[in-house]
Parts: C-alpha cells; sequence; structure tokens
C-alpha cells in the first residue's frame, strides 16, 4: 500500500472579511516531492474572489484523469509492442447539476494525439489499448466521473 501526500496553506489577507464571503480563494499546494502549485476556486464558482491564474480543484481533477490515462496507455502499448515518440491530450470536464443545489464533474473527454514511432495500431487495437488504460487507471478507478476517449 502507498501513502499520497499534499500540504494545503491558505490565509487570510488583512483587507479581507472573511464572514461576509469578500476574502481570495488563492492557496498554495505543496507535493511531497517539493513542488509548489498555485491553486484557487474555480472562477466559474466564486467569481472574482478566484485567482485566474491559479490551477482549481476541477482542472486538477481532469488533469489527473488526463495525466492517469496517459501513464497507463504508454505501458499498455509498450507491452503491445508499440512505440511512442509523443503523446497529447486536451482534456474536457464537464460540470452539471446532479440534484437541486448539488453540482459535479460528471464527465472528461479525453482527447488524444499520439505520435508513433515505427508501427501504428489499427483503429480497433489503439481502441482496445485506450480500454485497457481506463481498466487500470488508478484515478479512472478513484472517481464516479464517466470518462471517455474521444
Amino acid at each position: 500500500m502507498a501513502t499520497y501526500t499534499a500540504d494545503i496553506d491558505w490565509q487570510l489577507a488583512e483587507d479581507e472579511d472573511f464572514p461576509k464571503g469578500r476574502y481570495s480563494r488563492g492557496h498554495t499546494l505543496t507535493f511531497d516531492g517539493g513542488t509548489v502549485v498555485p491553486a484557487s476556486a474555480s472562477p466559474h464558482v466564486v467569481g472574482k474572489w478566484a485567482v485566474k491564474e491559479a490551477v482549481d480543484p476541477e482542472e486538477m481533477l481532469v488533469a489527473a484523469l488526463s495525466n492517469c490515462h496517459m501513464l497507463s496507455f504508454l505501458h499498455v502499448a509498450r507491452l503491445a509492442g508499440f512505440a511512442i515518440k509523443a503523446y497529447h491530450d486536451h482534456a474536457e470536464g464537464m460540470m452539471e447539476e446532479i440534484a437541486p443545489g448539488k453540482r459535479a464533474v460528471t464527465k472528461v473527454v479525453l482527447h488524444p494525439q499520439i505520435k508513433w514511432i515505427g508501427e501504428v495500431p489499427a483503429k480497433a487495437k489503439l481502441d482496445h489499448m485506450h480500454h485497457e488504460a481506463h481498466e487500470v487507471c488508478f484515478i479512472a478507478n478513484s472517481v464516479k466521473t464517466q470518462v471517455t476517449v474521444a
């Protein structure tokens, strides 16, 4: 079993009004390897109190699903005898209301673009490898969100 950690740090600025909700949602995430990432609530959620340049939880969820799928796909492709030179994905997550006043990221669509070295798998084989990658992706196995490859 493995344990993963992240430290989240936020502090109220002196000129902000917490009781009235007038405060920045900007904060930092520090990962166990020492990487520090500026983070915030989404501008879609808190408007001007978000830090637009920072990553938000919804983006991190989409990125985690895309990242895990890519890493799983690279492994699956290698085991199938294919070689990859480059992999790019423009992943998109959709937020929807799932009950009155309750929202969730219900769907993530991955749009991988792959540059191959040598043999390129037939479409059926490629689809099968994406399915296999999805099945072994730890993050996809951890969420209820529908994840599809376009």
